[in-house]
């Protein structure tokens, strides 16, 4: 063994500890401040060099794409999960529940879960595995006749949206707020003895993908 050798180890584990510390940072940011941060923020959050974040992820997707493609898949494997309740009410309820949570407590995966105009095609792609799981959890449902027929997969997102900003308004006063306004949205959703006809229909697959490609929450 040269002694070069060790000296390249010990270069690979700073570089690793400085990657792990830039995405450590990353997620803390844009958790609680959205995808307006840029690449000179989230050094100042690390308490690294610019250069050590640029050298790691030259552009802002790729940073992104690092951090919340995991994230995204985790919200595919809720669905899934969700999937799996004998009583296909309870599966799409406690699917609703996780979602709104994690969206309601991380403004950055809210933003990015959906709208396309941030990272590349691994977070798009990650997108797309999502809306078919969810889909089948709304048809499930309304097939068993939990779920109004008027409830539409595409609802799913801004339902979402809606924990987010209840969040982003009240969280700092309480942060379970978001909770009650989901169990009103479930029970709104719930197929009931005497609802009226929902006044407005939802968007169509080109409709909502069109609103997510449109949507920029944060400077680009």
């Amino acid at each position: 063994m040269t002694a070069r050798e060790p000296k390249e180890r010990r270069l690979r584990k700073d570089a690793e500890r400085n990657r792990a510390r830039v995405l450590e940072a990353a997620r803390d940011l844009f958790a609680s401040e959205g995808l307006e941060p840029n690449l000179n923020d989230v050094a100042r959050h690390a308490r690294v060099g610019v250069g050590t974040v640029y050298r790691r992820f030259p552009t802002k997707d790729e940073l992104l794409e690092a951090i919340f493609v995991d994230a995204l898949d985790q919200l595919t494997a809720l669905a899934q999960t969700g999937l799996t309740y004998d009583d296909s009410w309870e599966g799409f309820a406690w699917f609703v529940e996780q979602m709104c949570e994690l969206t309601a407590t991380d403004r950055g995966l809210r933003e990015i879960a959906f709208s396309k105009a941030y990272g590349g095609d691994r977070v798009i792609a990650a997108q797309d595995r999502l809306g078919p799981v969810v889909a089948e959890l709304v048809a499930r449902a309304q097939h068993d006749g939990h779920l109004r027929p008027e409830i539409s997969a595409t609802d799913m997102p801004i339902i979402s949206l809606i924990g987010g900003t209840v969040s982003q308004f009240a969280g700092h006063v309480d942060s379970s707020l978001w909770r009650r306004f989901t169990a009103i949205l479930l029970d709104g959703m719930r197929c009931g003895g005497s609802q009226s006809v929902l006044p407005v229909d939802a968007l169509d697959d080109q409709g909502l993908d069109a609103a997510m490609r449109t949507w920029e929450p944060a400077s680009h």
